[in-house]
């Protein structure tokens, strides 16, 4: 095949799955449960660990534990919906024969993955409005640019971040477990809600590999208005953290695959 037609065949299946995959793996996502995912998960999640940090006396105050919940919510568009492909797939008894397909495995997952990175972009941006306004998180009005890129950034390596659970829940059963499972490590070691630095340091290791600590780390500097080289910095790690895991998710892909095969629970769900 010539460099044009691989090249065709990566762009139409890249778009593809980005248009239809929210009506078939990304079914769940209705209007009506992203508008709530947008909209109202964000107000209730910052409102309820604001009271909780008001009554405990959590270090770093309200401000801190608003601003890492409005982040931290970036986890049910990014990491919830692209996970949870597998286990629709399984559902609709396709999976078999997508894995079969010559498409372009990159193209296929990340063509997925569109829908949920603006969905993202969307939820944090709304909370962030949400903590200014409401909560009165101080913000610094020169550092627009730089919060939007931490966002922006953010959102890419938390749907890497799914991307990467998502073949590994293609061994396992079902993925709302697995998904579960770092939706809470997430706000325990991502410095959400009080610093990494309270964490006894093998968890702090821990939190330093996960991408929403250093998109969390990355908004509240642009929030403060810190130098560009801080930024820079921090920018990098986020980075760093998703082409980590989507080069992770690519490279162990095939032997989940393979182990899905060899036992079964590429059908099982």
């Amino acid at each position: 095949m010539t460099e044009p037609a691989l090249r065709s065949s990566f762009t139409r299946t890249f778009w593809v799955n980005a248009i239809f995959a929210p009506r078939t793996s990304l079914g769940f996502m209705r209007l009506d449960f992203v508008l709530g995912t947008i909209f109202i998960i964000p107000l209730t999640q910052m409102t309820f660990f604001a009271f909780v940090a008001s009554l405990s006396g959590t270090p770093g105050g309200v401000a801190f534990v608003v601003v890492g919940n409005a982040v931290a919510t970036v986890t049910y568009s990014s990491v919830f919906s692209v996970c949870q492909t597998t286990d629709n797939e399984k559902e609709a008894g396709t999976m078999e024969h997508l894995l079969v397909s010559p498409a372009n495995r990159f193209a296929l997952y990340f063509g997925r993955g569109l829908i949920p990175v603006l969905a993202s972009l969307a939820t944090v941006a709304v909370a962030i409005v949400y903590a200014v306004t409401i909560f009165h998180v101080p913000f610094a009005g020169g550092s627009v640019g730089d919060l939007a890129v931490s966002i922006t950034l953010t959102a890419f390596a938390m749907v890497g971040f799914g991307l990467l659970l998502g073949g590994v829940a293609l061994y396992l059963r079902t993925s709302i477990i697995l998904g579960n499972i770092f939706l809470f490590l997430g706000l325990l070691l991502s410095g959400a809600n009080f610093p990494l630095s309270v964490l006894p340091l093998p968890l702090q290791y821990v939190g330093d590999l996960l991408p929403l600590t250093w998109g969390i780390s990355a908004v509240r500097a642009a929030l403060a208005g810190a130098p560009l080289g801080t930024m820079l910095t921090l920018w990098g790690y986020v980075a760093l953290c998703g082409i980590v895991s989507i080069g992770l998710s690519m490279a162990l892909w095939n032997t989940f695959e393979r182990r899905a095969l060899s036992t079964g629970s590429i059908a099982r769900f």
